[in-house]
């Protein structure tokens, strides 16, 4: 579960932003609290709000870059059972792109992440640049495991196991090595605390779809819709063909299909297992007289996306972890965005949180969130962003939050002449 992530310098975040998954005091909506000893517990969900070119993205992009950095390292030493071009584009996308517009140079970017697994609280982050890891630190329960500057310094009850590899060329993370050397699962979660398999499960759900589908130049296509997990799970299929009639998108059903296409490097023909959708078939009185079967790419846009969305979503909330996506209300009917974000509210939901950006105001209200779930980013006039709760704002509990925001007493809205726009006065 995420308690914390922390970016700076990076894209237009000049300075340190801070997405905070820790519950306040709110008494509102407590089933949207995933219970945490010792804390008032972790919120279930978070709407981040701001007007176009506000940084939005490029936070979840930062998201996306951390979990990229890390798995990228790990790839390139030991294979993760990912392809060459797998490898390549994860380590192409692994290059910092720190804060342009200002005379100061920073070329350092600097990540962070706190999280909660198997009960232990696990802080780890990195400062790098494009060519080197200047800084890089972990912590378990708030006790050194590690920290690396020119030298990596090590805790009291890690330096017997970890003592003989504190070498760690400059390019490299620490926690890389440590995962080449470690070969004892047990003394690999002892010192990374569970670091990877957060990273490459319960953190990295999002990298697969949820930032680059919904916003590809012409719309969604079929290909960002995991097929092979449909076709291989049928517990999965049934769960998702429920929420899809949920959805009421005229899907009836899902069922499998054997199609022959060329393999285009070998050019031999092999059959494929693919996911058909079933809708039924009406005579002129309305009468049901049949079924017929499509191929996904005859299905819309929106159905796609909802349908590209909904196996993971139920993965997640099965398995725990986070969900998060960008642009999630883009081609969806707000009554279907609010059915995902219900589905994270839930009181049936103990493990799962889901962090999504969005311009549907339909959500923003105190009935759908509490005020620590809503989230705004916004960018000054130098181009930096920067990242604020409606809770900062001490916001009271009855506040209209959308009509207040759309007013503009909460900052983060587009600011235009209107009057300009149009040519004139405009009606009165």
């Amino acid at each position: 579960m995420l308690v914390m992530f922390r970016v700076r310098n990076y894209m237009s975040f000049k300075e340190e932003a801070i997405l905070d998954m820790r519950a306040t005091s709110y008494v509102q909506h407590p089933s949207h609290i995933i219970p945490v000893e010792g804390t008032k517990g972790l919120l279930k969900t978070t709407a981040i709000y701001g007007p176009n070119a506000s940084g939005k993205s490029n936070f979840i992009s930062a998201m996306h870059f951390f979990t990229n950095y890390i798995i990228s390292q790990f790839v390139s030493v030991k294979g993760y059972g990912l392809s060459a071009p797998d490898v390549a584009k994860l380590q192409s996308l692994s290059k910092p792109q720190p804060f342009m517009l200002s005379n100061e140079t920073d070329e350092s970017s600097e990540f962070e992440i706190v999280f909660i697994r198997n009960g232990h609280q696990i802080q780890y982050g990195f400062e790098c640049t494009d060519e080197e890891v200047l800084n890089e630190w972990l912590y378990i329960d708030d006790k050194q495991v590690f920290e690396r500057d020119t030298e990596v310094t090590l805790g009291k009850g890690y330096q017997k196991m970890l003592g003989m590899h504190t070498k760690v060329p400059k390019e490299r993370l620490y926690v890389a090595i440590l995962d080449f050397i470690l070969d004892d699962i047990d003394a690999k979660f002892a010192v990374l605390g569970g670091l990877i398999f957060f990273v490459f499960r319960d953190f990295n759900i999002f990298t697969k779809v949820f930032k680059d589908a919904t916003t590809k130049i012409g719309g969604i296509s079929d290909g960002y819709v995991d097929s092979s997990k449909l076709v291989e799970n049928e517990k999965l299929r049934s769960q998702v063909e429920k929420h899809l009639r949920i959805a009421d998108v005229g899907i009836k059903g899902l069922c499998i299909d054997t199609i022959s296409e060329i393999d285009e490097k070998t050019g031999d023909k092999r059959d494929k297992e693919v996911i058909l959708t079933v809708h039924d078939v009406y005579d002129s009185g309305g009468k049901r007289i049949g079924e017929k079967r499509f191929p996904l790419s005859k299905e819309s846009s929106g159905t796609l996306s909802f349908l590209a969305y909904i196996p993971s979503i139920v993965e997640v909330i099965e398995k725990g972890g986070v969900f998060v996506c960008d642009e999630m209300s883009a081609r969806l009917h707000p009554l279907l965005i609010k059915l995902i974000v219900d589905m994270f509210t839930s009181s049936e939901n103990t493990k799962a949180q889901l962090i999504f950006t969005t311009h549907d105001v339909s959500l923003l209200n105190n009935s759908q969130f509490r005020r620590d779930e809503v989230v705004f980013i916004d960018k000054n006039e130098r181009g930096e962003s920067k990242l604020f709760s409606l809770s900062d704002l001490k916001i009271r509990e009855d506040a209209s939050f959308s009509k207040d925001y759309l007013q503009g007493k909460y900052g983060a809205i587009p600011i235009f002449d209107y009057k300009e726009l149009v040519g004139g006065e405009g009606d009165a």
